[in-house]
């Protein structure tokens, strides 16, 4: 094709235009009398996605009870369990207790006592059933020939919380947190049976309260034999209540000695 100088190209464009043309040519042909669907239609461009905005991710909130269970059940000792308890931070608890309460007595013992929540010696002193109370829970035992230093005939002792509560009942939330640690203690220690005093205790292991109602009546407690009993601070606010006490401790020996 022969080359065209810029002022005939120009001429040639004028006269399109005189004529009417108002395109350009394209490089394919176009059937300008078939249907507008069989047009070629140009590529359809993707959508452009809206820009989100990361807000605050919300927090997941933690399932107590289930930790608990995972961390109780890695423990394979006594001693492991104690320190897999105080690592244990979810219980709120612990921080304003000075000692975690953790047992006393010997573990393996054929009788395991568990006790309420602790109180101010039990809190200072960082064992079970100490002070006025542990002193009548001692004497009490004694009268069947048991107790904590009994070679013969030990005890082992233990609370349903590890953390004293400031000055009220513990919450069922708090008792249900910190249940998986007790029933992995009691599987770790195997006493032969359960001691159940007072109605804190009742309620972590029974699912029931009314000890002055339950004391006396064997049941299940974690596939164990399990005795209620009255706690001993609640014997020392009703001394009336010690023939009852005398007469479950009688139960109690005669369940360990068969």
């Amino acid at each position: 094709m022969e080359s065209v100088d810029y002022h005939t190209a120009h001429a040639l464009l004028e006269w399109q235009i005189e004529l009417g043309a108002d395109e350009c040519i394209g490089d394919a042909p176009v059937d300008r009398y078939a249907l507008p669907e069989q047009l070629a239609k140009p590529a359809k461009q993707p959508e452009a996605k809206p820009h989100l905005t990361r807000g605050p991710v919300a927090e997941v909130k933690r399932d107590a009870v289930a930790e608990a269970r995972t961390a109780a059940n890695s423990a394979d000792s006594v001693e492991a369990l104690r320190a897999t308890m105080a690592a244990f931070e979810l219980c709120d608890l612990k921080r304003g207790a000075r000692k975690m309460v953790f047992s006393d007595g010997v573990v393996g013992a054929p009788v395991m006592i568990i006790g309420e929540v602790p109180d101010r010696d039990e809190d200072r002193q960082g064992k079970p059933f100490v002070g006025a109370a542990g002193q009548l829970l001692d004497r009490m035992f004694a009268a069947i020939g048991m107790g904590r230093g009994q070679a013969a005939a030990p005890i082992y002792l233990t609370s349903v919380l590890p953390w004293r509560t400031p000055n009220r009942d513990p919450k069922p939330d708090e008792i249900a947190m910190m249940k998986p640690f007790l029933e992995r203690h009691i599987a770790l220690a195997n006493p032969k049976v359960l001691v159940i005093m007072g109605n804190g205790a009742c309620q972590s292991l029974l699912g029931k309260t009314g000890v002055s109602r339950l004391r006396g009546k064997w049941a299940q407690a974690v596939d164990k034999p399990a005795l209620p009993m009255m706690h001993p601070a609640s014997l020392l606010k009703n001394p009336a209540a010690k023939r009852e006490a005398w007469a479950d401790l009688l139960s109690l020996k005669a369940a360990v000695d068969k």
